[in-house]
């Protein structure tokens, strides 16, 4: 079983519940090739029934119609869901407009008695979901640490646009992962620190969900035979794919052996980039 939580996110979620005495409202970042597994249960105390603005961020790797589906699941009870690339630039503009327009009135009294009341947004998420590329990308300068792996910010940061107050925060995972789909769909995306899993494990659980999705996917792209019944993939099958994957990226060492770990990273790499397509892995 996937686990890990550093002391510091720990200390991070103590802080952020006090922190979100002083927020109006959340943005709620989500990778959306797993939304829902993104959503941590310990901000339910942070959040405190406040408005939440849930971003689907790299929405530009999975379709549109993935990206709809999420939208109504999660654009309830008025919160808001937006789906976004936040490398793009400007891209993340959209969410000013929607605190805008959910703070629309209290804007108003600010303009009509020339008062300066900031409305202030706590970024939250798992770690790589890409919280600081969108206070970067809202605030247009590079002003918070970003990194495509997990775990780089590691402390708060409150960032001003224009009569918005945005505070950046390090990406806290649960404490205990019970589900071991929700951990592993982390641990693909990379929201779980490579350093601290099985790689091959990790690419073993994509391989089967890739295979799942539409078997041609790993065929195109690597050259893969399936061996054997295919409706569902058992491990030695899996670890065979693997291996073809590696014999077709070179991963291989003296001998003529295959690095399994080599090729899971390659794997990894590969659909991380959205080099094997738009791919949600929550159907």
């Amino acid at each position: 079983m996937i686990n890990w939580f550093p002391g510091h996110m720990n200390k991070t979620l103590k802080q952020m519940q006090q922190d979100s005495k002083l927020c109006d409202c959340f943005i709620y970042v989500l990778d959306a090739r797993c939304p829902k597994s993104c959503i941590n249960p310990e901000f339910v105390r942070v959040i405190k029934g406040k408005t939440i603005i849930f971003v689907l961020n790299k929405a530009d790797l999975v379709t549109v119609e993935d990206v709809n589906r999420f939208k109504k699941q999660f654009a309830i009870d008025g919160n808001v869901c937006l789906g976004l690339n936040a490398i793009q630039t400007n891209s993340a503009k959209i969410i000013l407009t929607e605190i805008n327009k959910l703070f629309a009135d209290r804007l108003n009294i600010n303009a009509q008695k020339q008062a300066n009341f900031l409305i202030r947004a706590m970024i939250l998420g798992v770690p790589n979901s890409g919280k600081s590329t969108i206070t970067n990308n809202l605030c247009g300068k590079v002003r918070a640490v970003t990194g495509n792996k997990a775990g780089v910010t590691r402390n708060k940061q409150w960032l001003r646009v224009g009569s918005v107050e945005i505070m950046d925060t390090p990406g806290v995972l649960l404490p205990n992962f019970e589900d071991e789909t929700l951990a592993y769909n982390l641990a693909i995306v990379g929201s779980v620190k490579d350093e601290v899993v099985n790689l091959v494990d990790v690419a073993c659980v994509l391989i089967n969900k890739l295979a799942s999705i539409n078997k041609q996917i790993l065929v195109s792209k690597y050259g893969v035979v399936y061996n054997g019944n295919t409706q569902e993939l058992d491990g030695k099958q899996t670890l065979e794919i693997l291996t073809q994957i590696g014999k077709k990226r070179g991963c291989v060492v003296r001998g003529g052996e295959v690095d399994l770990e080599r090729a899971a990273k390659v794997l990894l790499t590969d659909f991380r980039a959205g080099k094997l397509g738009k791919i949600c892995l929550e159907q």
